[in-house]
């Protein structure tokens, strides 16, 4: 291994995961945020007359 191919790979290594599988799911406040908007939404949709 080259010092360059070594230097790549622990540059790869500290990157930032960007989810996957692996990660644990949504926390409880992104739960209660998601909900919140679907019942805005529906709120808008009821009171535009678009249903």
């Amino acid at each position: 291994m080259t010092a360059t191919t070594a230097a790549q790979n622990a540059h790869h290594a500290r990157r930032a995961r960007t989810g996957g599988p692996e990660d644990d799911g949504p926390g409880l406040l992104e739960h209660l945020a998601g909900w919140a908007l679907v019942v805005v939404l529906a709120m808008f949709v009821t009171q535009a007359g678009l249903m």
